[in-house]
């Protein structure tokens, strides 16, 4: 049987933790969001937007290794690390791969580890209906404990102290969950919750600055509703290496146009070019100025499974 791709629940923004018996509270990883497809003993992997990433994780392509069911659809995050803090940089590096050789040469030098936090289908049987506590009951029986590629995430009853404790470390924030939560396929609702320690979202490069003729900073919009690009500020600090400045400045040559993309003139930088908005980065700030623009911006990753059209204002709400 072909397991067709879904679109996953998502999680909605929040600024005060729920609490009480019905909640449970788990880890953010800063990873990527990866769904797995197994039937007859053949494993697929599609991200959130549909796109097949199966080449790019070879080591989970044995399922007997880890999983005792038959056949399955695991929900959770691809996460790879930087020492011992997840990275989304590091795990952007392995979602951007193509060749086989570079793949497999990755696979040692960028491991990854799936965090699984949800199970949609278990031995050819659907159990999204199915409360969310008996869902990670399932799960638990489901996945291999003796390994370490796949891991069950932990489930924490009082939400404000576990937040408290990713902030302490410096990690990405929490999602809150009710128990009694079904799986909403293509679904977005407050039953799933999210509170993260720092602002970040996708945004697209409509502008770049170069200095000794290498791209030194980008100047970054998001789409309105009305699809016109709006301008949020330039950044030029973050986790890009000196090869990935130089490799982005490669990119950018072919996409230089001369007109502003952006529905008004942004502050001039010095030698400004305008592209084509076609490259996405996801940047992390302190908060918004007055201005509506991000204070102290960093660039956290170039991502290649976000499009142009999806770095929209959607993302503030």
């Amino acid at each position: 049987m072909e397991l067709q791709p879904i679109i996953p629940f998502e999680p909605v923004r929040t600024e005060h933790i729920p609490a009480g018996p019905e909640w449970i509270a788990q880890l953010k990883w800063d990873g990527v969001r990866m769904l797995s497809y197994c039937s007859e003993g053949q494993v697929r992997l599609v991200n959130r937007r549909l796109n097949d990433r199966t080449l790019q994780y070879p080591e989970l392509l044995q399922p007997a290794e880890y999983c005792t069911a038959s056949s399955f659809i695991l929900d959770g995050e691809l996460v790879a690390f930087d020492g011992v803090k997840p990275s989304f940089h590091e795990i952007m590096k392995r979602d951007s791969l193509r060749k086989q050789q570079s793949i497999k040469q990755a696979v040692s030098t960028i491991p990854v580890v799936y965090m699984v936090f949800d199970v949609l289908m278990a031995d050819d049987r659907w159990v999204t209906e199915l409360p969310l506590s008996q869902r990670q009951a399932l799960l638990q029986d489901m996945i291999k404990p003796e390994q370490r590629l796949v891991q069950v995430v932990q489930s924490f009853p009082d939400g404000n102290a576990l937040f408290k404790a990713v902030s302490e470390q410096g990690l990405e924030g929490v999602v809150l969950k009710r128990t009694d939560s079904a799986y909403l396929i293509n679904g977005k609702d407050k039953r799933w919750q999210k509170r993260k320690i720092s602002r970040d979202l996708y945004a697209v490069i409509g502008g770049v600055t170069f200095r000794d003729k290498v791209v030194n900073s980008l100047l970054l919009g998001l789409y309105t509703p009305e699809g016109q690009l709006m301008y949020i500020g330039h950044a030029g600090t973050g986790q890009l290496t000196v090869n990935d400045w130089r490799s982005l400045t490669e990119r950018v040559k072919p996409l230089a146009i001369g007109t502003i993309p952006f529905n008004a003139k942004p502050p001039l930088l010095r030698d400004t070019t305008w592209i084509r908005p076609q490259l996405v980065v996801k940047v992390a700030f302190l908060e918004w100025t007055p201005g509506g623009t991000m204070r102290h911006p960093s660039i956290e990753s170039i991502v290649e499974h976000i499009t142009p059209a999806e770095c929209t204002t959607e993302q503030l709400k």
